[in-house]
């Protein structure tokens, strides 16, 4: 079973932030900042690529959403929103889900860093996934 289906479920208890009839929004147990949530829908979807895109709308709105409430609640200077999707990706829990983690400054627990690669000739780049 899906742990995320549990608590859900209420078979595991949770600090849940928001709410309604389709998504279920809770603090992180390992809290990376201070309000670290993660908005997942109420139904078992794997990941992004595999919900339908209602699912997508719905969770992303109401990932929006609890942005920012923590913005406002918790007086921090910004918000990432961060969908690992798949285990090549950091994906640990088999169910769609999206943390919001507020960041207060650079001394933050989380590092986001996009590293230099290689120059990519773009017209070849978007004829190859064009096909």
């Amino acid at each position: 079973m899906c742990i995320f289906c549990d608590i859900i479920d209420h078979k595991i208890p949770s600090s849940v932030v928001y709410e309604d009839d389709q998504v279920l929004a809770i603090l992180d147990i390992s809290q990376v900042t201070r309000g670290h949530t993660i908005v997942m829908p109420k139904h078992h979807t794997p990941n992004v690529v595999e919900a339908d895109d209602e699912t997508v709308r719905t969770v992303f709105a109401a990932a929006a959403k609890v942005a920012r409430f923590l913005k406002e609640k918790t007086g921090c200077a910004g918000v990432n929103l961060l969908n690992n999707c798949g285990e090549a990706a950091g994906q640990t829990v088999d169910h769609l889900h999206v943390h919001v983690i507020p960041r207060y400054g650079e001394s933050d627990a989380i590092q986001v860093a996009f590293n230099p690669s290689e120059p990519q000739d773009l017209a070849e780049v978007l004829a190859s996934i064009k096909g």
